[in-house]
């Protein structure tokens, strides 16, 4: 089996755990492979565009330039990071991603770097994910990009995206699975003390809900409807406490906050039924609370974005 040459992208104020994380998924592969007397099955380097990179945490990086950005490899990673932000505006840098991407095999994104990914053009018109706290933002600056606010990675084709931060690391296990198989990924997940495959989306992991819009659009609406979440939270409804047609409401909704209106009732939902829960409430009891009317639509709302039944949740958090 030929050694995978896997580079991991970063870049100056680089989020240190979007590039760490993967790289041991990798390395820890290559030390099960290796202490069964098997070739490692990586060849890892961590590349920039200089030397030595600086990470958003103050720990320096030393990294490997890239003297020929269409040498082949197997896998490109891009980390993510606050210094995304000015990576998007280097022309040169943005340049690179395309080239080095067009020249492996599969193109991955940690957080947001999938801003990167989409400022190169590489995720136009395909499915795709980043920190649950900046898909607002990536919906208005990349709208021909169909972003999925809710999984931990998405695959299309050959570009692979994950969320927020330690979603790397769900995401390297997925590569290794499907280079290696479940036996060595699994092994990898239980070296590294983590799921192989985690229960729930990054919805569950947040602090709360982001559905604000930068202009406040709809802010007194949500603050709304998190009040009345009891009570009947139809588009008529919504759309007449917006002041606005139903119709007008709902395309202006969805444009402004990347989601539909009967998708942010059923996030905010679950999103108090999950308090509740970690509170000790009973499933009956935070369905009632919450609006879901019965404990098996509350199910099968959980189930559709935690991947887990609200038993199940409260007996874990």
């Amino acid at each position: 089996m030929p050694v995978r040459r896997v580079e991991v992208l970063a870049f100056p104020d680089v989020q240190l755990l979007d590039v760490a994380g993967p790289l041991q998924v990798f390395a820890t592969a290559n030390d099960l492979a290796k202490s069964a007397g098997e070739p490692a099955p990586y060849e890892i380097e961590t590349v920039a565009r200089a030397p030595e990179v600086r990470t958003s945490s103050g720990l320096r990086l030393a990294t490997t330039t890239i003297p020929d950005a269409e040498a082949p490899l197997d896998t490109f990673v891009v980390a993510g990071g606050r210094g995304v932000n000015v990576a998007i505006l280097d022309p040169e840098m943005v340049d690179l991603v395309r080239r080095r991407s067009a020249a492996a095999r599969r193109t991955a994104s940690v957080c947001s770097g999938a801003f990167l990914l989409a400022q190169a053009g590489l995720l136009d018109g395909r499915r795709a994910v980043t920190h649950w706290q900046r898909c607002a933002e990536f919906s208005r600056t990349f709208p021909h990009v169909k972003l999925e606010p809710d999984p931990i990675f998405v695959r299309d084709g050959d570009i692979w995206t994950s969320a927020g931060i330690t979603a790397g690391i769900d995401l390297a296990l997925a590569l290794v699975e499907e280079d290696l198989g479940h036996g060595p990924a699994l092994a990898v997940a239980r070296q590294l003390v983590v799921f192989l495959k985690r229960p729930g989306g990054q919805a569950q992991f947040s602090a709360a809900l982001d559905m604000q819009d930068g202009g406040g659009r709809f802010d007194a609406l949500h603050g709304w409807m998190l009040e009345n979440l009891k009570t009947d939270l139809s588009v008529p409804v919504l759309a007449d406490q917006a002041g606005m047609s139903a119709r007008s409401f709902a395309r202006h909704y969805q444009e402004t906050t990347g989601r539909t209106p009967a998708r942010a009732v059923e996030q905010m939902r679950v999103e108090a039924a999950r308090r509740l829960l970690e509170a000790r409430t009973s499933v009956s009891e935070a369905a009632r609370r919450c609006g879901f009317g019965t404990e098996e639509t509350m199910r099968r709302s959980f189930l559709r974005l935690l991947s887990v039944s609200p038993q199940a949740y409260r007996e874990r958090f």
